[in-house]
């Protein structure tokens, strides 16, 4: 099955609006897509998240391209007494289509778990936005060997309760912790067998057609460099981008990579 490419970019805690329009506007502007959105359409979908003080900004700095924007977190509860929380019908009304879920960032220093990952990915599919849902394994689980025994967890317990039909609205990232913000990453078969494992999880909670479907993002340091070689496997759907995500001539390398 022929899954469109996906390339992500994650911009973290960076970018105020004024900045992050800049950012935007020099991708735009060096898309192969630029002025020609045929370019691009049916085979790789383009998506950026700024920090929540900058989407509004960069939603209306995309109208009219060919770039999606999107959230990096979401809250599970619809509204209360949750202070600094943002929930998904705000994130709907800023104008995103889609939200990061369970990221290492949050897992690591927020306490995030799979079990408020769940929360958040059903609290975002009930207001139609794409819930892209991160997995990935810590340096000390891959060298203990479970590292496919993380996954599993975390796919199955993540994605519990969802039926096959709210799977079209998910994409899953995995990002093998060891490799993000450090240089290193995964060889292109290391990351090729993680994410045909996540795949077997699919088909194994779901059906085929629904495992066949879903994206499944590589989100571990991708560079200009070694995206040509990830995204050449057969089981890897785009990525999750990181730093590269911001400097535009390196994103787009990417993009320009997944064509």
């Amino acid at each position: 099955m022929v899954r469109r490419k996906l390339i992500a970019g994650n911009w973290k805690m960076n970018k105020n609006a004024a900045e992050g329009v800049a950012l935007f506007n020099d991708i735009k502007a060096a898309l192969p897509c630029a002025g020609n959105p045929e370019v691009c359409k049916g085979k790789v979908e383009i998506l950026v998240c700024p920090p929540f003080t900058t989407l509004a900004s960069v939603v209306a700095a995309a109208k009219g391209t060919c770039v999606n924007v999107g959230a990096q977190n979401v809250h599970w509860a619809a509204n209360g007494a949750f202070t600094g929380e943002i929930s998904a019908e705000m994130l709907v009304s800023t104008g995103v289509t889609h939200v990061i879920i369970g990221h290492s960032e949050r897992r690591q220093y927020f306490g995030e778990t799979d079990a408020t990952v769940n929360q958040r990915t059903k609290a975002a599919l009930a207001a139609n936005l794409v819930a892209v849902v991160c997995v990935g394994e810590t340096l000390a689980e891959r060298e203990a060997g479970t590292t496919m025994a993380v996954c599993e967890r975390q796919i199955r317990d993540g994605l519990a309760g969802l039926t096959a039909e709210q799977m079209k609205k998910v994409v899953i990232a995995y990002e093998p912790v060891w490799a993000i913000g450090t240089g290193k990453v995964a060889t292109d078969d290391q990351a090729q067998d993680v994410h045909a494992f996540i795949r077997s999880i699919l088909k194994a909670m779901f059906d085929t057609a629904t495992a066949d479907a879903t994206r499944i993002l590589y989100g571990g340091s991708m560079k200009p460099d070694n995206a040509a070689g990830l995204l050449a496997k057969p089981d890897i759907d785009g990525g999750l981008i990181g730093g590269a995500s911001l400097k535009a001539g390196d994103f787009v390398a990417i993009v320009k990579a997944a064509l």
